[in-house]
C-alpha cells in the first residue's frame, strides 16, 4: 500500500508541476516556460478541426530520427525506473539510474551539440545537468525534494517536446 501511495505522489507531483502555465526559474541559468504542445487552428477541414504543429523542426535525416527516438525512449524508461525506485525508497539505485542514464555524460553532451540548433543544444544540456543534480538530491533520501527534483527534470522533457519536433 505504501509503495502505491508513493507512486501516486510522484505522479501527482509531476502533473501539478508541469501544469503550471507560468514561468518558473529552475536555476540561475535556465528559465523554463510551460506551454501546450500544439494549437488548434481556426480553420476546419471537411468538418474536422486540424492541429497545426508550430514546433521547430530539427530537420533530421531518417537515421538521426531513429537514433533520437531511441534516446528519448531510453530516457523515458529511465524516468519510469526512477519513479518505481523512489516508490520503493531505493534512493541509491534511483541516484545511479539518474546519473548513468540521464546525466551529463560525454556522449550526451556530444549528441546535444550534433543537431545544429543552439537553443535545442542548451535545453538538452540543461536537462542532463538537472539529472546530475537530481542524482545528488536522491542521495539525501528526502522524498519531497526527490520528487520536486524529478519534476524539474521532467519539465525539460515537456518543454523540449513543446518546442521541437523531428
Amino acid at each position: 500500500m505504501k509503495k502505491y501511495r508513493s507512486l501516486l505522489l510522484v505522479i501527482i507531483s509531476v502533473i501539478l508541476f508541469s501544469c503550471n502555465e507560468n514561468k518558473e526559474e529552475v536555476s540561475s541559468e535556465v528559465t523554463i516556460e510551460k506551454t501546450s504542445v500544439s494549437k488548434v487552428s481556426e480553420g476546419e477541414m471537411k468538418g474536422m478541426q486540424y492541429v497545426q504543429d508550430d514546433r521547430i523542426s530539427l530537420d533530421l535525416n531518417p537515421m538521426q530520427k531513429q537514433h533520437q527516438l531511441s534516446n528519448m525512449r531510453a530516457h523515458l524508461q529511465a524516468v519510469q525506473d526512477i519513479v518505481f525506485l523512489l516508490s520503493e525508497d531505493d534512493y541509491d539505485m534511483a541516484s545511479e539510474v539518474a546519473l548513468k542514464e540521464l546525466g551529463s555524460s560525454t556522449e550526451m553532451k556530444l549528441m546535444c551539440a550534433s543537431f545544429g540548433n543552439k537553443n535545442f543544444e542548451n535545453m538538452g544540456l540543461s536537462f542532463h545537468k538537472s539529472a546530475d543534480e537530481m542524482s545528488e538530491v536522491f542521495k539525501t533520501r528526502d522524498k519531497a525534494k526527490s520528487l520536486e527534483s524529478l519534476a524539474i527534470t521532467m519539465n525539460y522533457c515537456i518543454q523540449c517536446h513543446a518546442g521541437y519536433r523531428q
